[in-house]
């Protein structure tokens, strides 16, 4: 048996044109089947290489699909110009108590959703100060109950911090506890 000198098929010897791709067979004497040429490895590529603007976009995708997403932070309801005029408004609010919310209706802010905002959140600090105050009062012969509302009180001044300083920053966040008492609502 011969082979094809351009295809390597193997051809019936004496024929004189191949049989699978019909080139010319040379007249010479049978010669050993040739080794096919080594072919190179082809490298391994990345299935899916990127471009940078596409691994921008995929990124931002992820960023909003994966971020966790806080629904307590009211900041994107207010305009920043309603933010800036009334910041300090609500800043009194948190800082002077009830005088600071009468200087702020007294100033009219009223109108201002930021300061109205403000506002509620403190006065939601306020009864359940008030709150804690009447329940201490009620129940003094008891130890426990005093010890409790003490410390309930220490941490409702502190979120009173918390809320001037993201006043501060021109944020309007619910206080972390007040969310969690739904008669406040």
């Amino acid at each position: 048996m011969a082979f094809c000198t351009k295809c390597g098929a193997q051809v019936p010897d004496g024929t004189a044109f191949c049989t699978t791709c019909g080139s010319p067979m040379a007249a010479a004497a049978p010669q050993a089947a040739p080794q096919p040429a080594p072919q190179p490895i082809p490298q391994q590529q990345p299935q899916f290489q990127q471009q940078p603007q596409f691994q921008q976009q995929a990124q931002q995708q992820f960023q909003q699909v994966y971020q966790p997403v806080d629904n307590f932070d009211h900041t994107a309801e207010f305009t920043a110009k309603d933010i800036s005029e009334n910041k300090v408004v609500a800043m009194l609010i948190y800082l002077s108590g009830v005088i600071g919310l009468f200087i702020s209706f007294i100033c009219g802010s009223t109108n201002s959703p930021y300061a109205s905002f403000h506002a509620r959140q403190w006065l939601k600090i306020y009864v359940l100060q008030v709150l804690t105050v009447v329940c201490m009062l009620l129940l003094f012969w008891t130890i426990i109950v005093p010890i409790a509302a003490a410390i309930f009180s220490v941490i409702l001044e502190v979120l009173q911090i918390i809320g001037f300083f993201q006043v501060c920053s021109g944020k309007a966040k619910e206080p972390a506890i007040i969310r969690n008492f739904k008669f406040l609502k």
